[in-house]
């Protein structure tokens, strides 16, 4: 919200309100915001949650050490959510569809983890919110995701295409906002909303999810799009939440992947850099750098009481949109390598747990539960 007052200032002349136009200006200042609310509110939310006893409920699966961290108190999610908000709404432009993709993705999946704690805690069943809901609550904030991300008229990425190029419908040249080719412009800018990935690795091998079925028109392409972003949520989406309770781990392994995507949203929403790296360029996209800054200086925050010896674990108010925020994050970046990448250790991150959990010998169902699908 600020970033619209300095810019009614810097229209007044007003001495130094013109920082607010620079993307690092505002991702710095809600780098800082975010460390300060999760630090200095953290400890005084740490201390309600102990006097209200919310604590960690522990299930005996049989592994190691996991008992010890019986009593800690939880739901130290609210500590990132706030975090991450505060930050957003005070520097991000509010009219940015990508902002409110992330805005709506993370209070969505925070709400159905806050749901999932109070059952835990407060109702006293240790299986929380039946796996059925969960999931259905994940297919429904992917539906949406993916239907803004396909349809969306906001949603753009800029292609080089050969100079005899026969645009299609809704795309239109956009040459003059790049570099110019050296041997005198063999190649040619559009802008399309195309969903197109680039194959990891792979100089200018690009994957159409439209030319798989043929719909160049895309009519029908959201037929294969939605159900994929949708398989990527489900399949994802427990990582972080599986992780919660080793001290750190969560919360570490997902400042990681916010400083990666940080550098790809900054690079990919810049004409220039998009040009010298050979990506693709996404106007619009750099508004997403304020929120990874916030999600990033709220994990790191959140770091300082999750460390060892843990003060607070997130729960799955924090471990849901933790996880689902690093994934949706991707979305609008997939079409470069980082995305398989972070999605790919996301996956690990669940296959090492369960057969961790397998190697303990444990029953099928118990194992369905640990994930969180039953």
């Amino acid at each position: 919200m600020l970033v619209y007052l300095f810019e009614y200032l810097n229209e007044l002349n007003f001495p130094g309100a013109g920082l607010f136009g620079y993307i690092s200006f505002r991702a710095g200042f809600a780098l800082i915001t975010s460390l300060i609310v999760s630090m200095i509110f953290g400890k005084s939310i740490i201390r309600v949650l102990q006097k209200q006893q919310i604590g960690e409920s522990i299930r005996d699966l049989g592994l190691k050490g996991q008992m010890e961290k019986a009593g800690t108190p939880t739901m130290g999610g609210i500590i990132i959510l706030s975090s991450i908000l505060i930050p957003t709404l005070l520097f991000a432009k509010l009219d940015n569809i990508y902002v409110i993709t992330m805005i709506l993705a993370t209070v969505w999946l925070g709400v159905i983890g806050f749901i999932d704690d109070y059952i835990k805690v407060f109702k006293k069943n240790k299986k929380g919110l039946a796996g059925k809901f969960k999931v259905v609550g994940q297919v429904g904030v992917g539906i949406i995701v993916g239907s803004i991300l396909y349809f969306h008229p906001d949603v753009k990425v800029h292609q080089e295409v050969e100079a005899g190029y026969k645009l299609l419908p809704n795309e239109k040249l956009v040459t003059e906002m790049h570099t110019q080719d050296e041997e005198g412009g063999e190649s040619v800018w559009v802008e399309t909303d195309a969903m197109t990935t680039t194959i990891p690795f792979v100089k200018n091998n690009e994957f159409n999810y439209n030319w798989l079925i043929g719909d160049w028109s895309k009519k029908y392409g959201w037929l294969l799009f939605i159900p994929i972003v949708i398989f990527i949520v489900i399949a994802v989406s427990n990582g972080a939440n599986m992780t919660d309770g080793l001290d750190g781990l969560a919360t570490g392994t997902s400042a990681i992947i916010g400083i990666a995507l940080a550098v790809l949203a900054y690079v990919s929403s810049h004409a220039r850099f998009a040009d010298y790296l050979d990506v693709m360029y996404i106007p619009m996209a750099e508004e997403l750098v304020i929120f990874i800054a916030a999600f990033v200086g709220a994990c790191i925050g959140f770091l300082w009481y999750n460390s060892y010896p843990a003060q607070v674990f997130m729960g799955d108010t924090g471990s849901l949109h933790s996880a689902e925020s690093s994934l949706y994050l991707q979305f609008p970046f997939e079409k470069n390598c980082s995305f398989r990448s972070s999605v790919g250790y996301s996956s690990l991150k669940i296959y090492r747990l369960c057969f961790r959990s397998a190697g303990s010998k444990l029953p099928r169902d118990d194992l369905a539960k640990a994930a969180g699908f039953s």
